[in-house]
């Protein structure tokens, strides 16, 4: 069983025998935090600020179903984890090789993009802070370097259970920041309840628009990630199963109000002065002057606080979360490979206690950082970024397909098989993913490609 607090596990595919029930209680939420917060990044922030922007309240509802629609897919990740006490790389491996070929890819090229864009995004509101801490002509170069190598160092040198109090603590700046604006600028409850309703702007393209709304709210392969925290937790049967699906729906109960307090923001303060901002992360930035006209330094400094916490927590959460699973892909690959020679498994070769402090965890962790150091003076090589583009639009749907058929299967356990509602949601989650991904490859540069 894949733990990484040091509980036992077998590592034999065999949930663990003390399967009884555990009260669900607040006391025990942690991971769901870890996965709201690494979800929600400045993009999604950015996205959400635009949405308001350009359609006022109208797309409230789709924002809530886009946190519905998360809660489904992290619950069905974890409920894999716990009752089955095998990882989900394990059961992707089942299903054929094709899942590893895609995953070794996957996470190598997207690992590789993704460490310079989030550093690059927790620099941001760092360089707007102090200013005139490093040269004008460095750009966010240094402050982008210091975020990564603070991840690297703060993820190499401490297990979960710090990593979660961190960023708990990160999210609670998050909360209070966001709230803070969302009442700063007087929403009209009103037409926010309004916004509940599901009725489709008039704009042209305004259907894809809603998709990617609703695709954006926290998505990223940190969903899967969420199992792997799970068992961190020291969670590692169904009898935690209760206990897991309440801290997931605080999750995303937590998403759900970052987002609906950034609609707000963006509906009132720029789409009733007609004002936009620029996509990506440099949007907050527009933001932060915006803020600091209309009401003070003050307030624009706040801002950026949250906004640093927001990238932040997303980079470190990237940092420990994905090099989980890439050193449950590793683990997997050398016990295949042991079994092939015919060599006795010894309890090291599949103990994932230590999976923390072992190398492929931190390979990996290397990978996120160093590498993508060389493009933050290199510039982003362009069919890499295109690559990065669809493997990340296909990632999604993957995770969503790969759950029903596992879900469904005899892998599970018949009392913990998906249910008709469970279908439904990742079945949409599954469709609504395709069509983002099939708009993303279409929108890609082919000609300029080959």
């Amino acid at each position: 069983m894949a733990d990484t607090t040091g509980n036992t596990g077998t590592g034999t595919g065999t949930a663990p025998l003390d399967t009884q029930p555990r009260k669900s209680s607040w006391k025990y939420i942690g991971p769901g935090i870890v996965v709201a917060a690494t979800g929600v990044g400045a993009g999604d922030l950015v996205a959400t600020l635009i949405a308001g922007s350009n359609f006022g309240y109208t797309l409230l509802w789709a924002a809530v179903i886009g946190c519905l629609v998360k809660i489904s897919l992290a619950e069905a990740a974890g409920r894999w984890h716990l009752s089955t006490g095998r990882t989900l790389f394990d059961g992707w491996a089942s299903l054929g090789r094709w899942t590893t070929y895609f995953f070794v890819v996957y996470v190598v090229v997207w690992g590789f993009v993704y460490g310079a864009a989030a550093m690059s995004s927790s620099a941001l509101p760092l360089q707007a802070l102090f200013p005139d801490l490093f040269p004008a002509d460095w750009s966010i170069k240094p402050w982008a370097i210091i975020c990564g190598l603070i991840g690297l160092a703060f993820v190499w040198f401490n297990k979960y259970a710090v990593f979660e109090k961190v960023m708990t603590v990160l999210v609670g700046v998050m909360f209070v920041v966001t709230v803070y604006l969302a009442i700063r600028v007087t929403p009209h409850l009103g037409e926010a309840f309004a916004g509940l309703l599901p009725v489709l702007p008039d704009e042209k393209d305004s259907v894809l628009n809603t998709l990617g709304l609703i695709g954006g709210v926290g998505g990223t392969i940190t969903l899967a990630a969420y199992g792997y925290w799970v068992n961190a937790k020291g969670w590692t049967n169904a009898g935690w199963m209760k206990v897991m699906r309440l801290d997931n729906r605080v999750a995303y109960i937590t998403t759900g109000i970052f987002v609906v307090a950034m609609l707000f923001v963006g509906a009132e303060l720029l789409h009733a002065s007609h004002t936009s901002i620029a996509a990506g992360d440099k949007g907050l930035i527009d933001l932060t002057a915006i803020l600091q006209a209309q009401y003070g330094t003050a307030t624009a400094k706040l801002f950026l606080i949250g906004f640093f916490a927001t990238s932040f927590t997303s980079l470190i959460g990237v940092w420990h979360g994905v090099s989980l699973m890439f050193a449950d892909f590793v683990e997997r690959y050398r016990r295949t490979r042991v079994r092939a020679e015919r060599v006795s498994v010894t309890g090291e070769d599949v103990a994932t206690g230590a999976r923390e402090k072992g190398w492929p965890f931190r390979a990996y962790l290397l990978w996120l950082t160093f590498p993508p150091i060389i493009l933050l003076f290199q510039g982003q090589p362009f069919r890499l970024i295109i690559l990065y583009g669809v493997l990340g639009a296909a990632f999604m749907p993957f995770l969503a397909l790969t759950l029903i058929w596992l879900l469904n299967s005899s892998r599970t356990p018949r009392e913990w098989r998906n249910s008709w509602l469970s279908n439904g949601m990742l079945a949409v989650a599954g469709l609504l993913f395709i069509v983002l991904c099939a708009q993303q490859i279409w929108d890609q540069p082919w000609s300029e490609f080959f």
